[in-house]
């Protein structure tokens, strides 16, 4: 089922019903434990795929007694079971105890209404279905109306975390309604005396406010010294099960550098500085504070997919000092509940088909030559995924980030583009060939009901067909969700060292499922084969892993007809072009060594293994006689599985391409994409000593270091712009140091992101190394950084020239501006007229009452270049990580 629209909590993507969508085969022939009706509720447990050493399973429990307004299932595991995951649940585990809890969107269940979740488990030997449940406490097998006594209480949090001399609190209620008053008692169980409750108890619930949470407040005395004060407190009634919450102290900063991280946290976390949006306690980060940006995001209060993987390494660090991990987790949940489709945002996936994954269109370099035609006579290959994926986890949704969120419905889209104010709303503006800069986007939803747009919404933009069809679909940015498994390693081993290793489990776990997912960026977009792939018919179809080329591409892709449709599909893409940039190590080797993170699919933790090996060695293969590392390669040449010019190097049959995917800007152009690469390389070498990362960095520390300089009072420059000239050699297996590949520093600024990911990358490397050249700068660069400090975190002013294309039209000779076919119009939501003559701010009105219009108006006017000074989220996280990072390696 899917919750209906008016169920729903504004903005939160509940993942509902994809249980619904098991094979009929499987469920037939695997054992199910019949329904029981006679108590409280009915349970029908079903398993719906068992490989031998884990499971999967889908139990939908009816409530047959009075509404609750939180719910509880509970069963025993007598043969050894351990739930390993689950969705649209929560569900823990107590050696052979499970208890499911309502998710967060959906905690309740009314009379006579059923709810379905699902699991997936380890387990040796014999796996019978339990034969016992329990809702609230209370067995569903054998009683029709529980007294009120045998009813839980319910509480939130179970864990919480105070500042020494602070306080901190829980909710407690009563699941259902009492027969007469209920007085609730709190008594420290366990732990230190420095903690104590020091609200009113005890707390006293009735037939008119049972529903209602009444708050206890736990405070610190701030008397404990060496480790943080820790305590049990026992929620407790008469006749009722009681329950545990654990309270602790926050450990404190034990260097200069790590308060100075709490304090740049402070900063972004203060609801004054305008970093996040609150959605009922789910902070969504926006991409900068200013609404006026114009970058990959073409406003400032859009989010990425990158913010969400900044705003998780944020917590995890925080964490990792603190000791505090509900921030992490809540993070997690907010990047669930907003930015991964749930399934109501991809509800026809049953519809796939991996033998015919998608269908071939051929892309552009120009924007002006779309739309173009659909071609069904191209073939494509399998893939070799999804029925792995659906089989391990009970669903054939996609568990991974759509790239662009409107967090503030400013373009109007809502929900799945129904037009109403549902934020956050999601979007998509790229969308037309290498050459289309952000100035020449054309913003549409992600949900395409025809709502918006021409008579075919914003489709025959891009695509040619005969027919359209309302849908959806979802963009994916392989490198924020590689971002967001690395930083769940880190919070597993930080927590792992404090003991807290439980604490942030259901996170890593979907970290784990997350990764398994991230697998389809590491194949050819249509599943051809890798490898001297010319022609878009001649080019042979993949079938396995011959379609893989295990580096983490630009994109990948799913989407779907809407319900409406009569005929219902489903197509999913990977990308054939990988970035330089995009690559992350550390993600491979979380994802292929940590058992924690090693995905549960069958072949998930082996084709990690293969990534990691081969992001190394394309690294290897591009780094320059200099030491920069050149763009990337491609397995389709101009996106058209083109024939490159003679003499093209190549990686693994793969063609160089000195700036894949963006042109642009040139993609090898900005120096950012080295350093969010090398910090990765720099980070796992620390941890590895892998001596292939080790040469890497012995040749690209010295030239980024020879290419920056510290000035005094706050001053300093490190590369900005590239220049490339030359190719690599071909890849034979051993670097050749590539004596005809070589590249220029054009340009220096001060992008305070980059210089903080630097930073850290040296720090990281001096660690490895006992390298104090490296140690030296990366202070250096700290100290700079710092004297920029601001009300709002760490900023420099900076000109923006580019904004002259705020009213560029579309220039047919030079390609410039927002090209709209001649004959095609339409509107956004607020009413501005897409047509031939559109510019990149007529279709976007609404930055005429931005309060920084007036500097761009006058530059428009022929005025001076306009300055600004940003607070971009993902800088503000990588200069506080910065600072925590000197403090974890080289404290004070």
């Amino acid at each position: 089922m899917i919750t209906p629209r008016s169920d729903r909590v504004p903005g939160r993507r509940p993942r509902l019903g994809s249980l619904f969508i098991t094979t009929a085969l499987v469920a037939a022939l695997l054992p199910s434990s019949p329904a029981q009706a006679q108590g409280p509720c009915s349970v029908d447990y079903r398993i719906t795929n068992d490989w031998g050493s884990g499971f999967t399973a889908e139990v939908t429990l009816t409530n047959e007694s009075a509404g609750l307004s939180q719910w509880s299932l509970g069963w025993d595991f007598d043969s050894g079971q351990q739930v390993t995951n689950a969705w649209n649940a929560e569900v823990s585990q107590d050696a052979a105890s499970v208890t499911a809890t309502g998710p967060a969107w959906a905690p309740g269940l009314p009379e006579g209404a059923s709810t379905t979740f699902g699991f997936q488990a380890t387990h040796s030997g014999d796996n019978p279905a339990p034969e016992n449940f329990t809702l609230n406490g209370v067995s569903c097998a054998d009683q029709e109306e529980p007294p009120a006594q045998e009813h839980a209480l319910l509480v939130e949090p179970a864990t919480l975390t105070l500042d020494p001399g602070g306080e901190a609190g829980f909710e407690v209620v009563l699941s259902s309604e009492p027969d007469s008053t209920v007085q609730v008692a709190v008594d420290r169980t366990q732990g230190s005396e420095t903690l104590s409750v020091s609200s009113t108890q005890p707390l006293t619930f009735d037939e008119s406010d049972w529903g209602t949470p009444q708050e206890v407040t736990v405070a610190s005395s701030g008397a404990s010294s060496g480790e943080p004060a820790q305590a049990e407190f026992t929620v407790s009634a008469q006749g009722y099960e009681s329950v545990v919450v654990t309270a602790r102290e926050r450990a404190e900063a034990t260097s200069d550098y790590e308060q100075r991280f709490l304090d740049q946290y402070d900063r972004i976390k203060d609801p004054a500085s305008g970093y996040f949006r609150d959605f009922d306690g789910l902070l969504v980060p926006y991409h900068a504070v200013e609404t006026l940006i114009v970058e990959a995001p073409d406003h400032g209060h859009a989010t990425t997919s990158e913010a969400y993987s900044y705003y998780l390494w944020l917590e995890a660090t925080y964490g990792r000092i603190t000791q505090d991990w509900a921030p992490f987790n809540s993070a997690w949940d907010s990047m669930e509940a907003f930015i991964i489709p749930g399934t109501a945002d991809q509800p026809t996936n049953a519809s796939y088909d991996p033998a015919d994954p998608a269908t071939y269109i051929a892309e552009s370099l120009q924007p002006s030559d779309y739309p173009m035609p659909l071609r069904p006579e191209v073939q494509v290959g399998q893939d070799p995924l999804a029925e792995e994926l659906s089989g391990t986890y009970g669903t054939d949704e996609v568990y991974g980030m759509h790239w662009l969120l409107d967090v503030d419905n400013t373009y109007g889209f809502g929900f799945c583009g129904d037009g109403t104010d549902d934020a956050p709303a999601y979007l998509n503006t790229f969308q037309r060939g290498s050459n289309e800069s952000v100035w020449e986007t054309v913003p549409h939803p992600s949900c395409e009901t025809f709502a918006h747009g021409g008579d075919n919404g914003y489709l025959d933009l891009f695509t040619d067909d005969e027919t359209y069809s309302e849908q959806w679909r979802y963009t994916n940015a392989p490198d924020a969700d590689a971002r967001a498994v690395q930083v769940a390693y880190l919070a597993h081993e930080w927590a792992a060292e404090q003991g807290n290793e439980s604490e942030v489990a259901d996170s890593v776990a979907k970290a784990s499922m997350m990764g398994d997912y991230l697998r389809y960026a590491m194949f050819d977009k249509y599943f051809k084969e890798i490898g001297d792939c010319v022609g878009a018919e001649s080019c042979p179809p993949g079938t396995g892993r011959d379609s893989a080329h295990y580096l983490l591409s630009w994109y990948y892709s799913w989407g779907g007809a809407l319900e409406s449709a009569e005929y219902p599909w489903a197509w999913r893409i990977g990308g054939s072009s990988a970035h330089q940039g995009y690559q992350n190590v550390m993600a491979a080797y979380a994802l292929s060594e940590t058992e924690a993170l090693r995905p549960q699919s069958a072949t998930g933790a082996d084709d990690w293994g293969v990534s990691l090996d081969r992001q190394l060695e394309f690294i290897q293969w591009l780094q320059s006689s200099e030491g920069g590392i050149a763009g990337g390669a491609t397995n389709s040449w101009e996106g058209v599985y083109g024939e490159p010019p003679a003499g093209t190097p190549t990686f693994y049959g793969m063609y160089y391409d000195e700036k894949p995917v963006w042109h642009d800007p040139p993609s090898n152009q900005w120096f950012g994409f080295q350093v969010w690469d090398i910090e990765r390389v720099a980070e796992y070498h620390r941890l590895t000593g892998d001596e292939r990362a080790g040469d890497v960095l012995d040749s690209w520390v010295p030239w980024v270091i020879a290419n920056t300089t510290i000035g005094t009072g706050g001053d300093f420059a490190i590369p900005a712009e590239m220049e490339w000239s030359g190719a690599p050699d071909s890849w034979t297996g051993t670097p050749t140091g590539n004596p005809g590949l070589s590249v220029e520093v054009v340009s220096h600024n001060q992008d305070v992101g980059i210089a903080a990911g630097l930073a850290k990358t040296l720090m990281h490397y001096s660690a490895a190394t006992g390298d104090q050249a490296s140690l030296e700068m990366a202070e250096a660069l700290l100290e700079a950084l710092l004297e920029h400090e601001g009300e709002l975190g760490v900023a420099i002013p900076e000109t923006r020239a580019d904004y002259e294309r705020f009213g560029d039209p579309y220039d047919p000779a030079t390609g410039e501006g927002t090209y709209v076919p001649q004959g095609w119009t339409g509107t956004m939501p607020n009413g501005d007229v897409i047509d031939s003559d559109a510019t990149f701010a007529s279709i976007r009105s609404f930055y005429q009452d931005d309060p920084n219009w007036g500097q761009v108006e006058d530059y428009l006017d022929g005025g001076p270049v306009p300055e600004f000074t940003y607070h971009r989220f993902w800088a503000q996280v990588d200069v506080a990580t910065a600072l925590a990072t000197h403090g974890e390696l080289f404290g004070s």
